[in-house]
């Protein structure tokens, strides 16, 4: 099987990029519909009305959950306004559904993260989730955004705990990578991966390890360094580069089994996947040095490294196996993993690293 390896088109990141937008809409197309939460588009409204100055376009208001219903609504108000470029600002399920809307319509996407909370900008992919927001499925996109555009001075301003979350989420990238390749499994486009995906990867978890708390600084104090730009890449470039040209593996087939639980709802995607690593590391026998130094990774930066961190208080067999079963389902990504994982493998790696978590 062929290697592949695919990416956005371009990728802009700097302080003071968001007032450039108008040039890029105008670069491909005349309309666009933006696709951003009412609070996203507040918080950041003063610089977009000069970013799109002389720009003709419609805000779609998101309702916040990126399901078939909130998709199916824009690609109908995009069709209606003749909208020619779609625009995803904000967090994670804003720009997955302009992604899933520019498929469906045919149109060039921009996607402006507002914060670097997980590697969603970069992909071609959509996660769908129900209208409560379990997760449902993968939608695979035929092609990678036009354009990701990043104000890393508009990062610096938004909640510290959505980059850590970020880091939570590129922290399993080299992890999940490894697991593909040793399986000799295909990655997100289908092909196999690259060496060039694996050493994106590895510098991913690298740059977490030398950058996270100088970064963090930066974020408490509203600031950008250089140390947040480079995680700011590491959590929405890198680690998107390494994930969908090299795979997934548990950590995300544990995070989505997790959302079955309403109590996970209220955590961050990275939050759980944070959690999901540890159990892909218990899944794999690890060594010891490497749940050491991922588990002081964790702890170090506040993420979650046992389920009551995750909200999850009391979990009986019969709920942790729904949450075994669903990490196992066809839908997922666990049968990436070298070996084969049951759902009682899965089970049993939840219940040690729960206890390593919380007592190590």
């Amino acid at each position: 099987m062929a290697r592949t390896y695919i990416s956005p088109s371009k990728f802009v990141l700097g302080e003071g990029e968001l007032k450039k937008l108008g040039e890029h809409v105008a670069g491909l197309g005349k309309k666009a519909v933006l696709i951003a939460h009412p609070e996203d588009f507040e918080r950041v409204k003063d610089i977009l009305d000069e970013g799109l100055k002389g720009t003709d376009y419609v805000h779609a208001a998101f309702c916040g959950e990126s399901c078939d219903k909130e998709i199916n609504r824009i690609v109908k108000l995009t069709e209606q306004e003749k909208a020619d470029v779609v625009i995803g600002l904000g967090g994670g399920k804003a720009l997955d559904t302009a992604k899933a809307t520019g498929t469906l319509t045919k149109k060039p996407v921009i996607i402006v993260p507002t914060i670097a909370s997980t590697d969603a900008p970069t992909s071609a992919l959509a996660i769908i989730y129900t209208e409560t927001g379990e997760f449902e499925r993968y939608m695979h996109l035929p092609k990678n955004p036009d354009l990701v555009l990043v104000d890393s001075g508009v990062i610096a301003k938004a909640p510290t705990r959505f980059l850590i979350s970020g880091m939570g989420d590129a922290l399993a990238t080299v992890f999940e990578a490894r697991a593909c390749i040793k399986a000799n499994k295909p990655n997100m486009s289908g092909g196999m991966s690259t060496k060039a995906a694996l050493a994106i990867a590895e510098t991913c978890y690298a740059t977490l390890l030398e950058d996270a708390h100088k970064a963090k600084a930066a974020c408490d104090a509203n600031v950008v360094t250089i140390a947040l730009e480079n995680i700011i890449e590491t959590n929405i470039l890198l680690s998107g580069l390494g994930f969908e040209s090299s795979g997934l593996a548990a950590a995300h087939a544990v995070h989505d089994g997790l959302t079955v639980l309403e109590e996970t709802h209220h955590y961050f995607h990275g939050e759980k996947v944070a959690f999901g690593t540890l159990v892909q590391l218990v899944l794999e026998n690890a060594e010891e040095e490497t749940i050491i130094e991922v588990l002081a990774f964790c702890r170090s930066l506040g993420l979650p490294v046992c389920l009551a961190d995750l909200g999850v208080k009391e979990l009986d067999e019969e709920r942790l196996m729904r949450v075994a079963t669903h990490a196992c389902s066809d839908l997922e990504t666990m049968d990436n993993m070298p070996f084969e994982v049951r759902p009682a493998d899965v089970a049993a790696a939840i219940r040690a690293a729960d206890i390593i978590g919380g007592t190590w």
